[in-house]
Formats: structure tokens, C-alpha cells, sequence
């Protein structure tokens, strides 16, 4: 059982290279894609990422906001995933709050690129995996 969710999911998080990300396409399946890790998250509720606002991830989070989050340690096999809904932000601020120095290799024109965008990722609930069980747990 967790006993202090927030912090041991956090610290799974923060060792992870890689994140995935899933929307909703239009004919409603599950589309999944792995992404760099989070550029800054809240506790273990709200999620920042980088993205091209030109992406099908972008044009499905806008159709449909239903959204997971999984990070995965291979190293000890655990895993969690976390379930909430995805906000596509182009404002000044959220972009430069998550702005990198080498971002422009992504975004040529910088942080106000048009295709340059924040995807916010608020979670509602999550399920932890590890030692060989699962339980499901609701965030704050």
C-alpha cells in the first residue's frame, strides 16, 4: 500500500527519461506516444510538457481533453499511470515558464514560435504498480 503517494510516485517520475502520453483520436481509440519527460510538474497532479502545436496529439487533446500519463522504471518494474485531462496553452507565460536554452532546435523563431506550445496535464486519479501489485488512488 502507499503510504505517502505524492512522494513516491514523484521520485519514480523525476527518474524517468521518457514519458508517455495518451489522447483520444476522433473514431475514439487510445493513441499513445512516448515524449521527453516533464519540463516542470506540480506534485504529482499537474504536468507541463513542450509540443508542436501543428501535432495530431495537439488537434485530438482539443477535440476530445481526456488524457493519461504513464511513466514506467524498468529498472525495478513499476509503473504508474495517471488519468485527467490535457489543456493546450499558447499564452506568453506558460511558454516561457517551460522554455529551455537549445529549444530553438525544435522551434526555430523561440519562445514565441506559433508551432510551440505547452500541453498542461492536470490529473484527477493514478494507479501504481509494484512488487507485483496495483492500486488505484485519487489526487487532491
Amino acid at each position: 500500500m502507499l503510504r505517502d503517494a505524492e512522494k513516491t510516485i514523484g521520485n519514480l517520475i523525476d527518474k524517468q527519461g521518457v514519458s508517455f502520453i495518451a489522447s483520444v483520436s476522433e473514431d475514439g481509440f487510445p493513441n499513445m506516444k512516448a515524449m521527453l519527460p516533464p519540463r516542470k510538474r506540480t506534485g504529482i497532479r499537474e504536468f507541463y510538457f513542450t509540443t508542436n502545436t501543428s501535432s495530431m496529439r495537439v488537434a485530438q487533446y482539443r477535440n476530445n481533453p481526456n488524457a493519461s500519463i504513464y511513466f514506467c522504471d524498468r529498472r525495478f518494474f513499476r509503473g504508474v499511470m495517471l488519468v485527467g485531462h490535457m489543456e493546450v496553452l499558447e499564452d506568453s507565460d506558460s511558454k516561457e515558464m517551460i522554455w529551455q536554452e537549445g529549444d530553438t532546435m525544435y522551434y526555430p523563431e523561440g519562445v514565441t514560435d506559433p508551432d510551440y506550445c505547452v500541453l498542461k496535464f492536470t490529473a484527477v486519479s493514478g494507479r501504481y504498480y509494484a512488487n507485483f501489485h496495483s492500486e488505484t488512488f485519487e489526487i487532491n
